[in-house]
């Protein structure tokens, strides 16, 4: 019996959550760095003639007749007229929003003493992929999709996220509904990207993709032995190789040492942190690195803290396109077409300058709630610097303290830096989970790793210590915790088992 498709057509009342314009570059200036924002102000500066810098009291401020105010007021005025000019011509041609300027985002900065506290290289691991988005030929919605993979690598080039959960912050960040099909198939993208390894979600995929970037390269022959014998060791006994099990190796694959020992050279030249050979190095960032707050603790334990606002200037709406704004709207009856666009041109400017200065505003906000509730909980630490008295503290607590959403958080803590008397930290650095004991004692899991750290680095490195013993000496520390947890946190430290630790 033959079946018949039919397409039915059905209409449903679904209610979606949308942001605002305005709201929507409220979040985009919230993500930006400092360094960022000095371009993106920039840009709008350069794009919107409603906006200038410069304080609004300089308008009217002293009479004093000395050369230098002199000089001042020439320079303010002779800007002014400038800007009159401009916008008059844009007036006089002004049909669409075509003839209209355009962002140039790439601004320059020459001030001595803002690039004192400018750290290391100016250009940065995220940087260089970003370049690589750029030679390849691909869709807005891929770009978008790669960009937001980039900013996801951890220190080491790796993409510790699984992809359900980007699935899900792309839908609910940038509006991108993809299926994790497709973010399958963009992440391969960004595995083709050099340095071999990029994008891995396991050292084991990173050591796969870098073995296979040596075939297609022609280093390596698919078909020859060494190929297979490095293939197989990193697929089908990777845990035996994790924990340099060789002689089980050996045995399996009928190894001789020759081999065995040509094998483990060339597994050494592999990268397990792709990222660190693109101007990055472990726990810590070789790039260019603009702390946004610089926190200060005198020696009486007072701390205090302030935002850093760089080469920011000053913004307000062009006193020329309000005076236009008002003469316009006063003879509103009696315009013709070409007065009423300049008047939807000038309305439409200084709408627009007015957001942006709101938006600029709301972010300095945002930034100092936020830090001083991450001071008011961390305070030990920015008293003393010891890293074991960091507080257990997730993204909520804050959320709580300043009754801002758990996502504003989360975007005021990403790529953001606090300069402190112990050191330049990322914001992330001041968070950490809880531990709570079985007798209720809720402990920063910061504070147990560092203590079993500093318990491995001092145990006897002829006869180290299981994770069975560090839990008894952990317990004895005053840190109760089980085995299993000791070889969680150990692993989490990069520290092998006991008999890898034997010198």
């Amino acid at each position: 019996m033959a079946q018949e498709q039919i397409q039915i057509q059905t209409q449903k009342q679904q209610q979606v959550q949308r942001l605002s314009q305005q709201q929507m570059l409220q979040v985009k200036l919230l993500e930006m760095p400092l360094t960022e924002l000095e371009e993106s102000v920039n840009a709008e500066l350069d794009d919107n003639p409603a906006l200038e810098a410069g304080g609004e009291e300089a308008d009217d401020i002293n009479t004093n007749d000395t050369p230098e105010s002199t000089e001042d007021d020439f320079d303010t005025q002779k800007e002014r007229e400038e800007r009159q000019d401009a916008l008059d011509s844009a007036l006089e041609r002004m049909r669409s929003d075509d003839d209209l300027p355009t962002y140039d985002a790439r601004q320059q900065h020459n001030n001595a003493d803002y690039e004192e506290i400018v750290y290391g290289d100016t250009t940065s691991f995220i940087d260089k992929l970003n370049e690589q988005v750029g030679e390849r030929v691909l869709t807005e919605r891929q770009k978008e999709i790669l960009e937001y993979f980039i900013g996801s690598l951890d220190d080491d080039g790796l993409l510790r996220k699984d992809l359900e959960s980007i699935s899900d912050e792309l839908a609910i960040y940038h509006g991108i509904d993809a299926t994790t099909k497709e973010l399958e198939d963009v992440l391969k993208i960004l595995q083709d990207f050099d340095p071999a390894g990029i994008g891995a979600r396991s050292l084991q995929e990173c050591l796969l993709l870098q073995v296979e970037r040596k075939v297609e390269n022609g280093e390596w022959d698919r078909d020859g032995q060494f190929y297979k014998y490095i293939h197989t060791i990193l697929t089908h006994y990777f845990d035996a190789f994790t924990k340099k099990h060789w002689t089980k190796i050996q045995a399996s694959l009928s190894l001789t040492d020759a081999q065995v020992e040509a094998l483990q050279r060339e597994i050494r030249k592999l990268n397990p942190k792709p990222g660190a050979s693109m101007g990055e190095t472990q726990g810590r960032n070789v790039q260019q690195i603009t702390p946004d707050f610089i926190v200060e603790t005198d020696d009486n334990g007072t701390v205090t803290f302030s935002l850093n606002h760089g080469n920011l200037p000053e913004l307000h709406v062009s006193p020329a396109f309000n005076d236009m704004l008002a003469a316009y709207k006063e003879n509103k009856a009696g315009m013709n077409r070409q007065a009423k666009e300049a008047l939807l041109y000038a309305k439409e400017k200084v709408d627009k300058a007015q957001g942006f200065i709101e938006a600029v505003k709301q972010r300095r906000h945002t930034l100092q709630v936020t830090m001083k509730a991450i001071i008011d909980i961390q305070r030990k630490f920015f008293q003393d610097g010891d890293e074991a008295e960091l507080k257990p503290m997730i993204l909520k607590d804050i959320a709580d303290r300043t009754g801002l959403d758990i996502s504003t958080i989360s975007r005021v803590s990403n790529i953001k830096y606090a300069q402190t008397r112990w050191g330049t930290f990322p914001l992330r650095f001041f968070f950490s989970d809880s531990y709570t004991t079985e007798d209720g004692e809720e402990m920063s899991t910061r504070k147990i790793k560092v203590a079993l750290k500093e318990v491995i680095q001092k145990e006897d490195k002829s006869k180290p210590l299981s994770d069975d013993a560090l839990a008894k000496v952990m317990k004895k520390k005053g840190f109760p915790i089980a085995r299993r947890t000791v070889a969680k946190y150990r692993e989490q430290l990069g520290l092998p088992v006991a008999r890898l630790r034997k010198e």
